[in-house]
């Protein structure tokens, strides 16, 4: 068995056996395989973890040597091995890692951030504003198609002669199905009308019909009615136009992850540590090696930790009871990336801040160990950062679950066509009241 399978081996023992250890740790463990065992070394370090009253679940650098001093009796104290600067690679290749992001400059600009601009008080007439606003908003994105041009506010379509054509422009406020028929109440700034989707409708229009959401700004295709009502024919979203995606004009990377859930029972140790570990060049084939040394931005959208009491009976769920100690230890975790790696961090649903949209950035009386590990950028939910000329959208996406409860034929296992449906709206809470973006 060769250097760097012995060192990966003692790895996984450690990871197996519920352990992790830090960045010092590791880099002592990598040099005293050079002369020693180091499966031996990690098997005394559980074995005496074992008989410890309060078990870590991080082995740090102190501990390792005070084990090796034991299991290598041999060598005495003044030549036990020093990390060296430029440790020898493991794992599959002997080759030495250099970090091509190690030398490129981090281009970071904030375009959005929600954090500062958090200042509603409830009150009826910011209420009213917000969907005014919104109104306003996605009637003008609307208003740049070619097939919606036309389009005209409800008061007009409302006087038009019965049997004639009409397009126009509404939120949806009401939507209710009787007797395979189904009947949307839509409003503009001025007027209101009730518009029916009959039950020998294009089937096509049927499908459009069930996807829609409350409080979705649209455009209706009709037959003008008697009265406010009006037949539908088609509706039309606002959609995203087809781009094609920009790249960074050098060979940087961001790696985009999510929902840790750090203080779970079910948190991925053992597939983070390989991940931490890939980040640092420490992981994997030649290929991958080189995919991570290009790695300058690394964006964790959300739920870092798994919170307290953020579902019934989750008490019993959890492996860490505190929310401090849950940042703790995510802290432990972030402070392994590699430095020159520029960390881009949000909240989520499960994190210690507001559970309404648009959510600020992290409190610093919670994740405090955090900023203190390394420096973050931490911002929003949801924001737009520009990395190299890229700009990215980051959200955490918690009205997917609102989605995919209301809209027929959505499930969790394909959750692309929720967030397609998101795009299709051009907003990322269209249920007000549910993802509560405000």
């Amino acid at each position: 068995m060769s250097e760097g399978e012995r060192l990966q081996k003692a790895i996984s023992l450690t990871i197996a056996a519920g352990y992790q250890i830090d960045k010092d740790a590791f880099d002592f463990l990598n040099t005293v395989s050079q002369t020693e065992d180091p499966i031996k070394l990690m098997e005394e370090a559980i074995q005496k973890i074992g008989t410890l009253t309060e078990k870590p679940l991080f082995i740090g650098r102190i501990f390792l040597e005070e084990v090796a001093k034991e299991a290598f009796s041999k060598v005495e104290e003044e030549k036990l091995p020093l990390p060296a600067k430029s440790s020898p690679p493991i794992f599959e290749s002997r080759k030495v890692f250099h970090a091509y992001a190690k030398d490129v400059d981090a281009d970071i600009k904030v375009i959005e951030d929600p954090t500062d601009k958090l200042c509603a008080t409830g009150s009826i007439g910011e209420y009213l504003e917000y969907f005014q606003d919104r109104f306003r908003r996605i009637q003008k994105v609307l208003r740049q198609r070619m097939d919606t041009k036309d389009a005209t506010t409800i008061s007009e379509a409302l006087k038009a002669p019965i049997n004639s054509k009409v397009k126009f422009i509404g939120m949806i406020t009401e939507k209710r199905e009787s007797k395979q028929r189904i009947f949307l109440k839509l409003e503009d700034l001025e007027s209101s009308l009730t518009v029916l989707v009959p039950q020998n409708a294009d089937p096509e229009v049927m499908k459009k019909t069930q996807a829609l959401l409350l409080d979705q700004v649209i455009c209706v295709s009709a037959v003008k009615g008697r009265n406010d009502l009006a037949i539908a024919e088609d509706f039309i979203l606002p959609d995203v136009p087809q781009k094609t995606p920009r790249k960074a004009s050098i060979p940087v990377y961001a790696a985009l992850i999510s929902d840790l859930h750090v203080g779970s029972k079910t948190f991925l140790r053992e597939e983070f540590n390989r991940f931490v570990l890939w980040l640092n060049g420490k992981f994997g084939d030649e290929a991958l090696r080189t995919m991570a040394s290009h790695v300058k931005y690394l964006v964790i959208a959300g739920d870092l930790v798994d919170g307290i009491g953020v579902y019934p009976g989750q008490a019993k769920e959890l492996a860490i009871t505190d929310i401090h100690k849950q940042y703790q230890m995510v802290a432990k975790f972030i402070e392994q990336i590699p430095d020159y790696i520029e960390v881009i961090i949000i909240p989520g649903n499960h994190d210690a801040s507001r559970k309404a949209l648009p959510q600020p950035a992290l409190p610093k009386n919670y994740a405090e160990p955090i900023y203190e590990a390394r420096q973050v950028h931490s911002l929003g939910n949801p924001c737009t950062v520009s990395l190299h000329q890229v700009e990215l959208l980051l959200y955490h996406g918690r009205s997917l679950d609102d989605i995919i409860s209301t809209v027929p034929n959505m499930n969790f296992h394909t959750p692309e066509k929720a967030m397609r449906l998101l795009l299709q709206s051009r907003h990322l809470a269209p249920i007000y009241g549910e993802g509560k973006l405000s």
